[in-house]
């Protein structure tokens, strides 16, 4: 067998592989002796059926799997021998040529290559960015202990509508003169205060049951359309009506707070964890703390990635080939879809590509312990999503091993701890501006 490569360019390369009969004949033989000892065939017992016949049946067919499998191997062996950094996978080159598929031919075959570009983006204590110190102020720290009284609190029917209720009745669509509209929208429905702006709501605390209110303009006082639309039980992609709606109050919910006791403190953390009105506070702010360090976290990587992507906006990709790779491997694309989703591919290649070279200068490695310790801490955060009872470490350990024997989930996972080895490494190297800001500027922040 002869492997050459042939470099175009920088970034592509054809590698062309040529096979003699003797690469490959004693391979056909011993899988057509193989299938023969296995084949069931009338007129033959079990095992008996002679090589020559199966040759001639199947022959052609097993002559190319066994070429097919010698090439793989072959190629693959090739381009780790040659530590050729590679993008994507060998793409089969188009050509004319046909062979006849006989057992002393000689075969060539082309392969297409996407080669790696050098990567010179580095890293240094020239580079700076910004690192949040959130401060979790008191309107936050009341936000939180709010939602956890709600979320453990109990449901009332009072008599008069309050800010923050939930109105249930009937909502009827109507026509400009105030009357019901024949084929308008009527439906029996919730509606939350909260989704209401204040001016209207105004118009609704006070209400008791039974009380009616005549030409709301619900369209202009809700400006959520998404929550407007599941309100008057609307598809998605239906139109809201230019018109006012008459409602009819039936019931009243309101989500009382849990009181601050002892069974709700060991409800939360166990019992006579937290004694106190003053203890339970210190928990829940500890807690927003570390909520807030992961979101300042989460805002930091996120920087270095595009700070980072801005530094590799030069390097040099093989794009026609690769966009062929994925065309190949994703045969449902579109040319559409390819286009507009190929500049994100590109940018998330580019940074994977400077990963993989800080990992490789610093030594930087990956062990199994620590793709198992991450596969733990997803599992374990998305069981506690449903159930209080945390799993055991054994429980734990087992669904994370069944996890990664998928190989998509292992991939994933081996990903983040990657990315999360390449943060840490570059936070050490970087010159860090420490700002402290509040947590609902901080909120403002991450929406723009």
């Amino acid at each position: 067998m002869n492997i050459t490569k042939e470099k175009i360019g920088d970034l592509n390369a054809i590698v062309t592989v040529k096979i003699s009969p003797e690469d490959y004949q004693d391979k056909v033989e011993k899988a057509i002796k193989d299938q023969a000892k296995k084949a069931k065939l009338p007129g033959f017992r079990p095992g008996m059926v002679p090589a020559a016949h199966i040759k001639k049946m199947y022959g052609k067919s097993i002559l190319v799997d066994e070429i097919n499998n010698l090439l793989s191997e072959s190629v693959n062996n090739y381009i780790q021998e040659n530590d050729l950094q590679i993008l994507g996978q060998p793409l089969p080159k188009e050509d004319d040529t046909e062979f006849n598929w006989d057992f002393n031919d000689e075969f060539v075959f082309n392969y297409e290559l996407g080669l790696a570009p050098e990567v010179t983006v580095e890293f240094s204590s020239k580079d700076k960015l910004v690192s949040y110190d959130i401060k979790v102020d008191d309107e936050t720290l009341e936000s939180r202990i709010k939602n956890i009284r709600r979320s453990y609190g109990k449901m009332t029917n009072p008599e008069v509508v309050e800010a923050g209720d939930v109105i249930f009745g009937d909502i009827a669509e109507l026509n400009a003169d105030g009357s019901e509209k024949e084929d308008g929208i009527k439906a029996t429905t919730s509606l939350r205060l909260e989704l209401v702006d204040e001016k209207a709501q105004k118009k609704l605390i006070g209400l008791k049951k039974e009380d009616v209110v005549e030409a709301f303009d619900l369209v202009k006082s809700v400006t959520d359309q998404a929550q407007l639309k599941r309100v008057l039980k609307l598809e998605d992609d239906a139109e809201l009506p230019k018109a006012k709606f008459k409602i009819t109050v039936k019931n009243i919910n309101r989500l009382e707070e849990a009181d601050l006791n002892q069974e709700f403190f060991d409800k939360l953390f166990g019992a006579d964890a937290v004694k106190t009105e003053e203890e339970f506070r210190t928990k829940i702010k500890e807690e927003v703390e570390s909520m807030t360090s992961q979101d300042a976290e989460r805002k930091l990587a996120a920087d270095l990635y595009q700070y980072g992507s801005e530094k590799t906006a030069k390097l040099d990709l093989p794009d026609e080939f690769l966009k062929r790779w994925l065309k190949v491997v994703n045969k449902e694309i579109t040319e559409d879809e390819l286009e507009k989703g190929y500049a994100d591919f590109a940018k998330n290649l580019k940074w994977t590509l400077v990963e993989n070279k800080i990992m490789k200068d610093n030594n930087i490695e990956i062990k199994y312990e620590d793709v198992l310790d991450l596969a733990k801490q997803r599992l374990d955060a998305q069981f506690r999503m449903y159930s209080p009872q945390a799993l055991t470490e054994e429980q734990l350990n087992q669904y994370a091993v069944q996890f990664l024997q998928d190989k998509e989930n292992a991939n994933r996972i081996f990903d983040e701890v990657r990315a999360q080895k390449v943060f840490d490494y570059l936070k050490t190297v970087i010159t860090l501006d420490k700002k402290g800001i509040d947590y609902t500027k901080f909120q403002e922040l991450e929406s723009k």
